[in-house]
């Protein structure tokens, strides 16, 4: 067997032992466009219900007017460098811990950074305010449950916490590779941030998902959203109706 081929195959066996591992991925054929795209989600699987029929869908966008303040609602990131399997799914370019060694204390509970991955444009929306990309950094604890902490990217200077990744981003099929990162040095200077509960972006589109919006962005270069957005046009999800549902600033 040609090497290419077998590099190829052994990246698609990496993307399909990642979904596996997750019990929240959807088995469906999907995408962010055409017969496959957002508006079909719901119609592609039985297990994608949740995109079309669900009341708590994510993203949002987030308006200030309606946040609530001082619920004491408070986290705090237990980050330090570590190990991260780079793959390119197909949807974004994801970086999977290779260990439980980064977590996330939020409202007495603890979740582990099981993985990170980028969407352009930004996904959630705050005033009616895009941006260019958006961070997804996901946690899930020993219930199961998930707490998704959102990152908004401008347009700027270098991010240099970010060069081992985006100085080759791999292409799809390609084998996973190793890389470490800081995941504090993906992190904005202040924690303010917006906090409601709402749903996987993605198929199955599962709901009961914790979000803590970031409100202050990081940056990436004008060159490294270019590289992403080579790849990746669109894969973006649009705001879906918050249907009154609570948001706290913090």
């Amino acid at each position: 067997m040609k090497l290419s081929k077998y590099l190829v195959l052994l990246g698609s066996l990496c993307v399909t032992l990642s979904h596996a591992a997750d019990p929240h991925a959807s088995t469906a054929r999907w995408s962010y466009q055409g017969e496959t795209g957002p508006a079909h989600w719901g119609e592609l699987s039985p297990d994608n219900a949740a995109c079309r029929d669900g009341y708590s869908q994510s993203p949002i966008d987030l308006r200030h007017e309606r946040a609530q303040h001082g619920r004491g609602r408070n986290f705090q990131f237990h980050y330090r460098p570590s190990v991260f399997s780079l793959v390119n799914n197909g949807h974004t370019i994801q970086a999977s811990a290779a260990d439980a060694a980064n977590a996330l204390d939020s409202n007495d509970d603890a979740y582990t950074l099981k993985q990170f991955h980028f969407h352009t444009p930004s996904e959630h929306e705050v005033n009616g305010r895009r941006y260019p990309m958006e961070l997804h950094l996901v946690h899930q604890d020993g219930q199961g449950n998930l707490t998704v902490v959102g990152v908004f990217i401008k347009e700027g200077r270098k991010n240099t916490a970010l060069a081992p990744l985006f100085n080759r981003l791999p292409a799809e099929g390609e084998a996973a590779r190793s890389v470490t990162i800081d995941p504090a040095a993906l992190l904005p200077d202040g924690y303010q941030a917006l906090r409601y509960v709402g749903s996987l972006t993605t198929p199955p589109c599962t709901e009961q998902v914790n979000w803590i919006v970031l409100e202050k962005p990081i940056e990436l270069s004008k060159a490294q959203i270019a590289a992403f957005r080579k790849l990746f046009p669109n894969n973006h999800r649009d705001v879906k109706p918050d249907g009154g549902r609570e948001v706290d600033e913090e």
